[in-house]
């Protein structure tokens, strides 16, 4: 029978291995290394090699799908080559992040806003890769957050830059400082939002910022996006309603199978514009579909358009009847509905607290939310349009500022009478 506890291993070989001595008998000390100088976490990824890889990561993704879709149109008409779709892929890609090009017909300058999110999304990426190489993930540091978006920035101009100077070489007039420069502010501006989001300065900042001016514009970025949906659900039925025209425009090109997939592709790019431009057609300023024209509820007067599938979604006439006129309330409807939203959210806010919710608290996020949507839907507004040449569509888009101007009183005003009416309605029901 063996006497064996717990505390006493089974042989003296065991022991050793687990690193003690036998018992009862003595033996050297053990040796502990010395601990090494230097830092003892891990290992960071350099800024520099962070953010090549990161920011050319974002172009690589941006620039792909570009070069694919003008490839299948080189693709119909025979003269497909590796060059000439580097060159038309990056023409693109340039135009997508509002880079003019000079052509032999004129300036083009008509973004595609789907490229335009495309590279925002992946450049923001790229923002959160930085931050997390270096170490800043959750430090809340500004400046480190400001190093990150910077370096992403620094090394997107440059490819912008180099860019420019491959399409200029294949006879396009493309002005590398403008290149530079546009390329610089939206590679800073995109992946600072990534990187203050993973270094957590964001939510530093939203707990430094007053709860009213937090309030108004979380309403008026709602109402904005909710605006954009609505824009987007009648351009899309606009489009299905003349889905023959649209087909027939398709198969007018006589491009075959890749190139009209080329051009269905194209009008995919191009139908976030068109989403910007049916808003505005709601909101009442409208857009134009080139110069001394006007697309508005109460006037259309177009002359010739380009053979795209969503000119099937043009009105053909100003608005009437009851189902017109009620498409015409959704902006109102989009105030009314973000001002009830918001006076329910503060006054079951103000029930949990136990404390009086005054007017003032009410009303001025209500009216914040107003500029707050005319600042989002102006500058949208203003990064959809743009020449299509020097001829007669020399003018397609909105007005940037009558955008922003209805926008700022249609949602101010239909907030405010939300929330109050939200509030009155409460109280009596109470």
């Amino acid at each position: 029978m063996s006497f064996v506890t717990p505390d006493q291993p089974r042989r003296a070989t065991e022991a050793r291995d687990a690193g003690s001595r036998p018992p009862g008998r003595a033996g050297p000390p053990r040796r502990v290394p010395l601990p090494r100088g230097g830092p003892t976490g891990r290992n960071h990824a350099p800024l520099v090699v962070a953010a090549l890889v990161a920011a050319g990561g974002a172009a690589l993704t941006s620039w792909l799908p570009v070069a694919l879709v003008l490839w299948l149109f080189q693709l119909s008409e025979g003269a497909a080559s590796l060059l000439g779709a580097v060159r038309a892929g990056t023409a693109g890609w340039l135009l997508g992040h509002g880079v003019p090009l000079e052509t032999a017909t004129g300036p083009l300058g008509l973004a595609p806003l789907a490229v335009t999110a495309l590279a925002v999304w992946r450049l923001s990426r790229a923002g959160v890769h930085v931050t997390r190489a270096i170490g800043a993930r959750g430090s809340r540091s500004p400046g480190r957050t400001l190093v990150a978006a910077v370096a992403v920035g620094v090394v997107y101009a440059l490819l912008g830059v180099l860019a420019a100077m491959l399409v200029g070489a294949g006879g396009l007039g493309v002005s590398t400082v403008r290149a530079g420069l546009t390329f610089g502010v939206l590679g800073v501006l995109a992946a600072g939002v990534g990187a203050a989001r993973t270094s957590r300065l964001s939510d530093l900042l939203a707990t430094r910022t007053p709860k009213l001016l937090r309030d108004g514009v979380q309403a008026g970025l709602v109402a904005g996006l909710v605006l954009l949906g609505a824009g987007a659900a009648v351009a899309g039925l606009a489009v299905a309603t003349g889905g023959g025209d649209a087909a027939d425009l398709i198969g007018a090109y006589r491009t075959g199978v890749a190139g009209q997939a080329g051009i269905t592709l194209v009008s995919l790019a191009y139908a976030p514009n068109a989403t910007v431009w049916s808003t505005s057609y709601l909101l009442g300023p409208g857009f134009a579909v080139g110069t001394d024209t006007a697309v508005r509820t109460s006037e259309v007067a177009v002359g010739a358009l380009p053979a795209l599938p969503l000119v099937a979604g043009l009105p053909g006439g100003p608005v009437d009847g009851f189902w017109s006129a009620t498409i015409l309330a959704l902006p109102a409807l989009v105030g009314l509905a973000v001002g009830g939203l918001l006076a329910r959210r503060l006054l079951r806010a103000a029930a949990v607290e136990r404390a009086p919710l005054g007017w003032g608290a009410l009303l001025f996020p209500a009216v914040l939310a107003g500029p707050v949507t005319g600042l989002l839907m102006g500058a949208v507004a203003e990064a959809s349009g743009g020449p299509l040449g020097a001829g007669r569509l020399a003018e397609l888009g909105p007005v940037g500022w009558q955008v922003a101007l209805a926008s700022t009183v249609v949602i101010g005003a239909g907030a405010l009478l939300g929330a109050a009416a939200t509030r009155w309605l409460t109280r009596l029901t109470a």
